[in-house]
């Protein structure tokens, strides 16, 4: 109370009365402020014990008996000393509720990292669902019945312990299995990798006593994330390279297709060598603009990460250089053959215009011929036998055992100048 009015029994006046109702009203108004405060109290308190699973009737009897069965027509407590207990045990039970919350957080999230360390089946997960759905929560947001109880607590505590001493029996197995993935990165984008040496280094670690295979595990994890983001940066150029390989292919095959001089035979698969053959010229066109970009390309990437763009050990620019000469050198070699053809029919062209479509022999001469064209067979004497004249137009006279002169003049047997011989 605020204070307390003495009281003059022999003052009976009117004033006196109305001094005294007011002060009634005034400790009827905080008895009811305090009887709120109390319930209020209290309320908060059962709420607290239903999250937290503890008995709540214990711990408010343990306040004040009359707070929970008043007897005998007796009313609840409340004085400054049981509003000063209520408040003080509501601010306790609201400060274990934070801890309890922050801890079931914390186990919430060994258990993620470990289901996802250990690959467990989904139905073991579930399991703690209740508890994982905590780690995001807010302590206002925490109403479940039991959520934060002790029992709740113990049975994650033990879950963690099992799985941690499970991840300890796997563990070498989770290390390779993460340098597998590791390999896996690099070669899928071919980079080079000393697996051996690698491997062996973990196994050194694992089996020396300096090392928290958790800590490994995790610098294995950021290894892995670090190659993600390296194979992420390589993809356009790997991309330009598949297609520069296939372009490449395509052309060494279309260059034995055209050196096949029965390509155009009739047969099985002719049709679509011819197509292959069509699509092959139109992408052997664009190599020379394909290689150009690709070099742009890998020597922006080496110039902004510093470093040599390997592909397969091998540097990518002296890879595509060595290809420009290769094919420089193709080129060459298919012009050369081409003037060497040009010249060959030319020769041959020129042999036939100076001498006709046959040599001509003088009279008297030997049987052998001179100045025959490259590549033609002509009629002879020792080969009327054993060949076939070139000179369809002469076969006729070739069935004769001895050639006639050409300048050979028939005479008739009445010529004057054959009787006087």
């Amino acid at each position: 109370m605020s204070y307390d009015p003495q009281v003059n029994e022999c003052d009976l006046t009117v004033k006196k009365l109305g001094e005294l109702k007011s002060h009634l009203q005034e400790l009827q108004n905080e008895k009811i402020i305090r009887l709120q405060k109390v319930n209020s109290h209290i309320n908060m308190i059962h709420e607290l014990s239903v999250v937290m699973s503890f008995d709540f009737l214990k711990t408010v009897s343990g306040i004040n008996s009359s707070l929970i069965d008043p007897a005998n027509g007796q009313s609840k407590s409340i004085s400054n000393d049981t509003l000063a207990k209520l408040t003080g045990m509501v601010h306790s039970l609201q400060q274990d509720k934070q801890k309890r919350l922050q801890k079931l957080q914390c186990l919430g999230n060994t258990l993620i990292e470990l289901w996802n360390l250990l690959d467990l089946p989904a139905d073991e997960q579930n399991k703690f669902e209740h508890v994982t759905s905590l780690i995001s929560s807010s302590i206002d947001k925490v109403s479940g019945e039991g959520c934060l109880g002790l029992v709740i607590i113990e049975q994650v505590e033990v879950e963690v312990e099992r799985l941690n001493v499970l991840k300890a029996s796997k563990m070498k197995e989770l290390v390779f299995k993460r340098q597998n993935e590791l390999e896996e990165i690099y070669k899928g984008v071919h980079m080079d990798v000393n697996s051996d040496a690698a491997r062996q280094i973990l196994i050194n670690l694992m089996e020396s006593d300096n090392v928290d295979m958790s800590n490994l595990l995790s610098s294995m994890d950021d290894q892995i994330a670090k190659a993600k983001q390296e194979a992420l940066s390589r993809r356009d150029i790997l991309d330009k390279v598949e297609k520069w390989k296939y372009a490449s292919e395509e052309e060494k095959w279309l260059d034995d297709y055209e050196k096949d001089g029965n390509r155009y035979s009739a047969g099985r698969g002719v049709h679509k060598n011819l197509k292959r053959a069509e699509k092959a010229r139109i992408l052997v066109s664009k190599l020379p603009s394909l290689v150009e970009n690709l070099i742009a390309k890998v020597k922006a990437w080496e110039l902004e990460k510093g470093i040599p763009f390997l592909y397969d050990k091998a540097s990518l620019i002296h890879m595509l250089e060595e290809y420009i000469v290769l094919r420089q050198e193709r080129e060459e070699e298919k012009r050369r053959s081409r003037e060497q053809k040009r010249l060959q029919e030319q020769f041959a062209a020129e042999q036939e215009a100076l001498f006709g479509s046959r040599p001509k022999k003088p009279l008297g001469q030997t049987n052998s011929m001179v100045g025959t064209p490259i590549g033609r067979r002509v009629s002879t004497p020792s080969g009327r036998q054993g060949g076939v004249s070139s000179l369809k137009e002469r076969r006729g006279s070739a069935r004769v055992n001895n050639l006639i002169p050409l300048n050979f003049v028939a005479l008739s047997k009445d010529d004057p100048v054959s009787r006087d011989n």
